[in-house]
């Protein structure tokens, strides 16, 4: 019995070390294997939005700037193939890569689902994402690394594998502003109203941000190149991250020159209001919807009766949710009739949808650029997008001292401005559409390809071939 249980304690003292040899084995391995590549970390290669135009612009970047490198997608979708990917960049975003990606596919993606986590979200999310990326690299490793979906928790991860890391953060997953929030127990759609309203969670609350940021700012520092999407996002990068010499602003690829070829007319019988925008909610989308009904309320009778058209993608069975009661919320404020919804629609569609529209509404709360308020631009379609971060910062500013759009905060706001786009002569809206899509120039795919080859240069050298 007694050599029984030294023969166990035996066992369970040498477990930790077995377990370092062997972790450290595979990454010597791996460092070793690592191929001539560029690994693009982006589990979600459907979610239809801004990253993923940025995905496979960046992929198209790299194919020009280093032809001698392979391209890898490492994704979490199982029915992603090099040719599917290849014709969704194309179909979806006018995209043309100059050859199909190598196509890595992840099958721990759940542990970087938010329903993964009811609690702790943030920080389950981020551990889980290293997770991810180990099973990743040790199934294909590459040279450089190039995270594009903002999970800065795996980038020590790829430099213990030996990988040049850069990524393309959108948005901080923690920011002074989220801080402030908590502190002032404001209740939003990252803090819930039962944090909110006690201070005893809400103290909590700030404790548990303070340590996120701190780890936050250590894994993001472990980046060779981060690039940023914006002014807004820039200022938060340098605070948490410190490293302001290997921080570059790269604007996100907009489709300005396919749409700047729409006319600038519109109907002037049935006014249009478009809202492009994945159905996610920091999105605000209930909050376009009450502001279009009260504006349709303060309309005057003889003036023709607007349409509103949402238009967003889907990532998962939230979404879906969130659309249907967007739809019974609609009902209630009986405007159904007035509205329409567009769920995964083709890029060519979107463009014959934005060709019809007026003005295009935008809600979510320091949204950390906004590419759907530049299309809405290059496309003459006049934007009202929230008053914070990339849309204030940067996007809805004037153009040679013409207004391009309009910027608000509430319901009211929202009103406001889009009935003084119903009243507006048409020669004025149309003079406010031209300022705003000269404006959208600064934002072009070619302006995004010329800056972020600039930045990855330094990193990745030349071409050797």
């Amino acid at each position: 019995m007694a050599i029984a249980i030294i023969l166990v304690w035996t066992l369970i003292a040498a477990l930790p070390s077995s377990l370092a040899l062997l972790f450290a084995s595979r990454v010597v391995s791996r460092r070793a294997a690592r191929r001539r590549a560029v690994g693009f970390f982006h589990p979600y290669t459907n979610d239809g939005g801004g990253r993923e135009r940025v995905l496979w612009c960046a992929v198209r970047a790299v194919q020009e700037e280093r032809p001698d490198l392979d391209c890898a997608v490492y994704t979490g979708d199982h029915d992603a193939s090099p040719d599917s990917l290849t014709a969704r960049a194309m179909d979806r975003f006018g995209v043309k890569l100059l050859r199909p990606p190598k196509v890595v596919h992840l099958c721990k993606r759940k542990w970087v689902e938010e329903t993964t986590y009811p609690h702790f979200t943030m920080i389950g999310q981020s551990l889980g994402s290293m997770y991810l990326s180990w099973e990743a690299l040790c199934k294909y490793t590459p040279s450089f690394y190039l995270d594009t979906s903002g999970y800065a928790f795996t980038y020590p991860v790829a430099r213990i594998f030996g990988c040049k890391v850069m990524c393309y953060t959108h948005y901080p997953t923690i920011s002074t502003d989220m801080l402030s929030r908590v502190r002032q127990q404001t209740s939003i759609y990252n803090n819930k109203a039962s944090i909110a309203q006690s201070v005893w969670l809400s103290r909590c609350k700030i404790i548990y941000y303070t340590i996120f940021s701190w780890m936050y700012g250590f894994v993001g520092s472990c980046t060779h190149l981060a690039m940023v999407n914006s002014s807004w996002t820039r200022s938060h990068i340098e605070k948490l991250w410190r490293i302001p010499d290997r921080t570059k602003r790269v604007y996100p690829p907009c489709d300005t020159s396919g749409l700047q070829a729409l006319p600038l007319e519109r109907p002037v019988a049935a006014p249009t209001f478009i809202s492009v925008a994945q159905f996610r909610p920091e999105k605000a989308h209930v909050l376009q919807l009450e502001a279009f009904e009260l504006s349709i309320r303060k309309l005057e009778a003889d003036m023709p009766r607007p349409k509103l058209q949402f238009v967003g993608s889907c990532r998962n069975r939230s979404d879906e949710d969130r659309l249907e009661s967007l739809k019974i919320r609609a009902v209630e404020l009986k405007v159904e009739r007035d509205v329409e919804f567009h769920k995964n629609v083709m890029y060519r569609d979107l463009v014959k949808l934005l060709a019809g529209a007026t003005a295009g509404l935008h809600s979510m709360i320091d949204e950390h650029f906004g590419i759907s308020v530049v299309e809405y631009m290059a496309a003459g379609v006049i934007p009202i997008a929230h008053k914070s971060a990339g849309p204030k910062m940067d996007i809805v500013l004037e153009e040679d001292g013409h207004q391009t759009g309009f910027l608000a905060q509430n319901v009211e706001e929202y009103a406001d401005a889009i009935l003084r786009i119903l009243r507006m002569p048409e020669s004025e809206r149309v003079n406010m559409a031209a300022a705003a899509r000269k404006r959208a120039c600064r934002f072009s795919e070619q302006r995004f390809y010329e800056d972020f080859k600039a930045a990855i240069r330094p990193v990745m050298g030349t071409s050797s071939s």
